[in-house]
């Protein structure tokens, strides 16, 4: 299975990377995918989504899915 990881906002910062490709054998939650891309980094005031769609973090990925991880969004 291939996943698309991005980070958006100050995360792309902090990472150092617009993304990552994850080779997987089989389904993993988000919390799994983050683990994996930020070297076990906690998930303090993060938001994920899957597809576009804004996800929970015990969701499954599937093969092609794109996750993305992003600061919460605040606006005026």
């Amino acid at each position: 299975m291939h996943i698309t990881v991005k980070y958006f906002a100050s995360l792309r910062e902090q990472m150092g990377r617009e993304g990552d490709i994850l080779d997987i054998e089989e389904p993993i939650q988000m919390t799994d995918v983050w683990q994996r891309v930020s070297n076990n980094k906690p998930l303090e005031n993060l938001l994920c989504s899957r597809n576009r769609q804004y996800a929970q973090w015990d969701e499954l990925t599937e093969d092609g899915d794109e996750i993305a991880f992003f600061p919460p969004v605040t606006g005026g």
